[in-house]
Order: structure tokens, then C-alpha cells, then sequence
């Protein structure tokens, strides 16, 4: 399932947080939000793991298209 399709199935409050913190760790909970929601599961390689991080980061193209959406824009289907 793409993040288009996912997205909506997260609630208000966890797009607000990823559209606040556009390219930030994202917290476990919301990760697992993510996951329930039908978007990549922990461990899938979709997620940027440092190696000294402090948690899992979305891959750019994520963050791209979250940005969009903040801008009230309509992004490329990702």
C-alpha cells in the first residue's frame, strides 16, 4: 500500500505530528500507527535507520510528499 493510501488511515492528530515534524525521528507509537494503518511494518527496509539515531526517519521521497501535503499542495502519488 502507497503512503497516499495509508495516510488517511492514520488519525488527525499522528498526520499532525508527521506534518510538524516533517523528517524527524518518528516515534514508535507512531510507527506502529503506521504500520496498523497498512503502511510499512518496523522493520521494512522503506524505513532509514542511523546507525547513531534515535530512531526510524522516512525516506525522502516520504518527507517530500508530507511536505506537500503541509503546503496544500497535491503530491505525487508516492
Amino acid at each position: 500500500m502507497n503512503l497516499q493510501q495509508w495516510w488517511t488511515r492514520l488519525s488527525p492528530m499522528t498526520r499532525e505530528w508527521l506534518i510538524n515534524n516533517n523528517g524527524a525521528a518518528v516515534p514508535p507509537e507512531i510507527v506502529a500507527e503506521i504500520a496498523e494503518a497498512g503502511g510499512p511494518q518496523p522493520a521494512d527496509s522503506w524505513w532509514v535507520a542511523e546507525e547513531d539515531g534515535p530512531g526510524l526517519q522516512m525516506p525522502d521521497e516520504a518527507i517530500d510528499w508530507i511536505e506537500a501535503i503541509a503546503n496544500g499542495e497535491t503530491p505525487e502519488q508516492s
